[in-house]
């Protein structure tokens, strides 16, 4: 019903900036949530930000004050603005939908990540 496509990462260093964004694709849903979670090297996945269709925003305590969640509803889309990127933020980031389709049913959707390596 819905497929998440990520763009946006790659190599970088430390204090430099990336853009990703998320792109959901699909019919039979409406977007309510979106956000993007991350995966460091033998760590478990963790919240990073998310945003409602409302605009509210949500944001790890990790990453407040250097990222940035934004919002196409038109598009489907999601962005993350991540700038005074730190070797920690290095991980596979994915993106999230929460989704409620046609028929009332609330399903979360998952991207297939893209790698940021923050290098120090």
């Amino acid at each position: 019903q819905v497929q998440l496509v990520e763009s946006g990462g790659g190599l970088v260093q430390a204090g430099g900036s990336l853009r990703l964004s998320c792109t959901a694709s699909g019919s039979g849903f409406t977007t309510r949530t979106m956000g993007w979670y991350r995966q460091a090297p033998g760590k478990q996945r963790e919240l990073v930000s998310t945003i409602t269709s409302s605009g509210s925003t949500n944001y790890a305590d990790s990453v407040k004050g250097r990222f940035t969640i934004s919002g196409d509803n038109d598009k489907n889309t999601v962005y993350l603005q991540m700038d005074s990127l730190k070797p920690e933020d290095t991980g596979v980031y994915y993106c999230n939908c929460n989704a409620r389709r046609f028929d009332g049913y609330l399903q979360q959707y998952w991207g297939q990540g893209t790698q940021v390596t923050v290098s120090s």
